[in-house]
């Protein structure tokens, strides 16, 4: 049986530190390979190019995965940055929302973590709070260092009936790792789960035959802990 060969967007960094000779890098947590490669799928490594290649690369891959990292530019939807310059790399965001946009022209699954969903809103024209450590009081910590990765800290509400109901139910306790969420949920998205203080935790597509899944968590980061967070990779890889 062929399997499902999964696009999966790498990041970089200029200087990987002394363990690797400070050399410029492409990296990727090795959580995403390991829960595509553990339900069957075959990850295909998507590294920061240009715009132009993104066709290229879609048309090899089933479904594209987009990953975790760096504060979206917010030029790409329409406000003034109010964070530093160090926090952000254009060029990934540049490429990645070519990604999205081949993904979407070309009917291929789509399904976006962390800053993936945020970068899936921005693409559709919706818009991000810069910095949720600025609002005058943070019922839920949505950055959860230092506590480990691996211990979910927060709960969600999940919508009834959506796909990620299939796999969570309507409520499950998740890990936080953003400084930035969705503001403007994108007209063509549909919110699916939030925390108890408002903010967007997952999003799909509203119109079901575009199959967008986005999580504000991180099953990458625990999978092996918990079951419903393989069950998610299987999904994706297998369903979706």
């Amino acid at each position: 049986m062929t399997k499902p060969i999964i696009g999966i967007s790498l990041n970089e960094t200029e200087d990987s530190g002394a363990k690797l000779h400070n050399l410029p890098i492409n990296y990727l947590p090795a959580g995403y390979v390991r829960g595509v490669q553990q339900v069957g799928g075959l990850p295909i490594l998507l590294p920061v190019s240009s715009k132009e290649d993104a066709k290229s690369y879609v048309t090899q891959i089933d479904k594209l995965v987009l990953t975790g990292g760096q504060n979206v530019n917010p030029k790409f939807y329409n406000e003034k940055r109010l964070f530093d310059e160090s926090l952000m790399l254009t060029p990934r965001d540049e490429f990645e929302l070519a990604l999205i946009h081949e993904a979407i022209r070309q009917e291929k699954p789509i399904f976006a973590v962390c800053r993936g969903l945020q970068l899936l809103n921005v693409a559709l024209g919706g818009t991000l709070h810069q910095d949720l450590s600025k609002r005058d009081i943070e019922p839920v910590k949505h950055m959860q260092d230092p506590t480990p990765r691996e211990i979910p800290t927060h709960s969600v509400t999940i919508k009834e009936d959506s796909l990620i109901s299939q796999v969570y139910g309507n409520e499950t306790k998740v890990n936080s790792f953003h400084f930035q969420a969705i503001k403007d949920v994108a007209k063509e998205l549909v919110v699916t789960a939030t925390s108890e203080d408002g903010i967007v935790e997952a999003v799909e597509s509203l119109d079901e035959k575009n199959r967008w899944i986005g999580l504000q968590w991180h099953p990458d980061f625990y999978f092996e802990e918990f079951e419903k967070e393989r069950q998610m990779f299987d999904f994706v890889v297998n369903e979706l």
